[in-house]
């Protein structure tokens, strides 16, 4: 380090002293007033700001209705006004007369009897005990509710419009859709698995899509097996949600007068790329041009609309209701169509491990060898048979020879 130079100008008694600029080896301890809460901001500020404060006015107001959700509501915020009043609630309505009294005694002393609810319950015989143990919570939850309420009909609360299934206010064009209740998925897992429904038919009877009911029961065998395993199941949080959620509700069709209320459209057609395109085709006058001429008109193999829906049945069943077919008639059509569907389906899985039956497979180190049994005969005369081997591998098109016309010589009338 190079010496310090004293300035020249300054007088020797001012001068600074190479002591002085050096620090102390002796280490001074800085003592600092102890802090005995932790600010909630870290602004020096310490008065409450104003939205802070508008905040609080509202948690303690308007606000202090949703802390505690409604029984059977979605309780979103969209369903209150600036004020806290409920919008759909009736003059006479009160928040205190839908939680009925000694509910929460009747709580405890459920809690006594079936200490844990959550948990699989252990030494039950059968895996159906061991659901209805765990449900049974959900099945008196459920009697309690279905029980008439002795009240006044200007004290009942409405049902819930589409103003209380918006839970952002200042979105007005978003709604909660709603989803399966647990006594509907119950059901629609009993019908395909215990009953031997196919998926499309419990689709029509449920009023829920196809790919919704096949989710539906891959979810409930899983939730069985783990039952059955022992495992501990979130209950407390399925009900949370359910709660707060918009909930399609299990309604049994086998009761006179009562139809199963629709989940979502089932008939929904899935767009085909292949008509995103515009075509211009020009049709003779005389031709009468259907939906089957459409279809092919974008694609060879494109179905036209009636076949492409997810239930075409149902276009049929419409077809013989317009035709003035009665109820009965109706019906055994529509069981002769199943079983002939059902006979189809076999004989194709039949006829699928034939061919495999027919196959020999030679297991090698890294590939295996399939050998199949073919006939000279099926080649035919020409050589050119569908069923003749290596038909696929080099038998050119006709279109690509000479002297074949490539370009349509005739319109179909």
């Amino acid at each position: 380090m190079p010496p310090r130079i004293r300035s020249s100008n300054l007088p020797a008694s001012t001068a600074p002293s190479p002591f002085a600029s050096c620090p102390s080896t002796r280490s001074r301890s800085i003592i600092r007033p102890a802090q005995r809460s932790r600010d909630f901001s870290s602004t020096q500020c310490q008065q409450v700001t104003l939205r802070r404060r508008k905040f609080y006015d509202w948690l303690n107001g308007p606000g202090r209705a949703l802390k505690e959700p409604l029984p059977g509501s979605t309780n979103y915020l969209g369903a209150y006004d600036k004020y806290g009043n409920l919008v759909r609630a009736g003059p006479g309505w009160r928040r205190e007369a839908q939680r009925p009294q000694g509910q929460e005694q009747e709580l405890a002393q459920s809690q006594e009897e079936k200490p844990v609810e959550d948990a699989a319950p252990q030494g039950q015989e059968s895996l159906d005990a061991l659901e209805a143990a765990i449900r049974s919570g959900e099945a008196e939850e459920k009697e309690a509710k279905q029980k008439p309420e002795q009240e006044e009909d200007d004290g009942k609360l409405p049902p819930e419009t589409a103003e209380d299934l918006r839970p952002f206010p200042l979105n007005q064009y978003f709604r909660s859709q709603p989803v399966l209740s647990e006594e509907l998925r119950e059901a629609i897992y009993q019908r395909v698995k215990k009953d031997g429904a196919t998926v499309s038919l419990a689709s029509v009877e449920f009023g829920v899509g196809n790919e919704r009911v096949g989710a539906v029961v891959r979810l409930k065998q899983m939730e069985k097996e783990w039952i059955a395993q022992g495992k501990t199941l979130a209950l407390p949080y399925s009900k949370a949600v359910l709660s707060m959620l918009p909930t399609t509700p299990y309604v049994d069709s086998s009761v006179k007068g009562k139809r199963p209320i629709t989940h979502e459209p089932i008939n929904d057609l899935i767009v085909h790329p292949a008509t995103r395109q515009q075509l211009f085709v020009p049709v003779a006058e005389s031709r009468h041009f259907t939906r089957v001429d459409a279809g092919k008109a974008f694609d060879n193999n494109l179905l036209p609309a009636d076949q492409r829906i997810p239930h075409p049945e149902l276009v049929q069943a419409e077809k013989e209701l317009a035709d003035g077919l009665s109820f009965e008639e109706r019906k055994k059509l529509a069981e002769k169509r199943f079983e002939v569907e059902q006979k189809k389906k076999k004989d194709a899985e039949k006829k699928k491990e034939e061919e495999l039956r027919a196959l020999k497979v030679v297991p090698q180190r890294r590939w295996d060898f399939v050998f199949k049994d073919v006939s000279v005969e099926d080649a035919g005369r020409d050589g050119r048979g569908a069923k003749a081997a290596g038909w696929r591998y080099g038998v050119p098109h006709q279109d690509r020879k000479r002297g074949i016309p490539k370009i349509p010589t005739k319109v179909e009338a």
